[in-house]
């Protein structure tokens, strides 16, 4: 069963960033003009918390801590950011683009809006999921907006490190955030996260806030 392109209904407000008052202009102005300005971490998350509170809620421990993340990238400004030609601007607002595997072992691309409120946002990430399943093709929908995060979930590996298929070319200034297998020691549930950001946009200092961020989302 085929279903046409859609675009959002509805999009992210977003600001203009005054470059000539930004502290990190001269990175900015250094970064972009590499061909491959992105870099990435890998660190673990103790997701303990989070998994046996999804179990006890009966919530898919994936959309679960996809909703976690979100409100992490959301907390923090630097990813927030995104390149338009040679401005910056700050949205009020990101949303996930996941990829989501159907029955076949193909994946196609989704977009989930993000809110504060988890139920609200489990229900429409359970339609999109649906619609997409049920949608053949990698691309279902148009993607109008770059208010999002690109996100992949790998539940068969507990990786250490990770790279993406990317397009020099291509302008993107999106985070890359990707999940492994979560494992279990001693009653302790972890999981691989890694984080591609565009360097001309932030520093270690920033993912680091990201990754603080989530912990402490997980551990709620």
């Amino acid at each position: 069963m085929g279903t046409a392109a859609i675009a959002p209904a509805d999009s992210s407000m977003k600001t203009k960033l005054d470059l000539n008052t930004w502290p990190r202009k001269e990175h900015f102005d250094f970064f972009t003009k590499f061909e491959e300005p992105f870099f990435g971490l890998v660190a673990n998350i103790d997701c303990t918390k989070g998994y046996l509170k999804a179990e006890a809620q009966g919530t898919s421990f994936f959309l679960y801590y996809l909703h976690k993340t979100l409100a992490a990238v959301n907390s923090i400004e630097a990813f927030r950011y995104r390149i338009s030609g040679k401005n910056v601007f700050v949205y009020d607002r990101i949303d996930v683009s996941a990829t989501l595997t159907r029955e076949d072992n193909t994946f196609g691309f989704s977009l989930m809006e993000y809110n504060e409120d988890p139920d609200i946002f489990i229900e429409g990430a359970k339609q999109e999921i649906e619609r997409v399943r049920n949608t053949p093709g990698l691309f279902t929908r148009e993607f109008d907006h770059d208010n999002i995060i690109h996100f992949s979930a790998i539940p068969w590996v507990d990786f250490t490190s990770l790279s993406h298929a990317r397009s020099f070319t291509f302008p993107d200034s999106c985070p890359k955030i990707s999940v492994g297998k979560m494992t279990e020691n001693d009653g302790i549930r972890t999981m691989p996260v890694s984080v591609h950001v565009h360097h001309g946009l932030m520093d270690g200092y920033h993912v680091g806030l990201f990754f603080e961020a989530l912990q402490r989302e997980m551990d709620q």
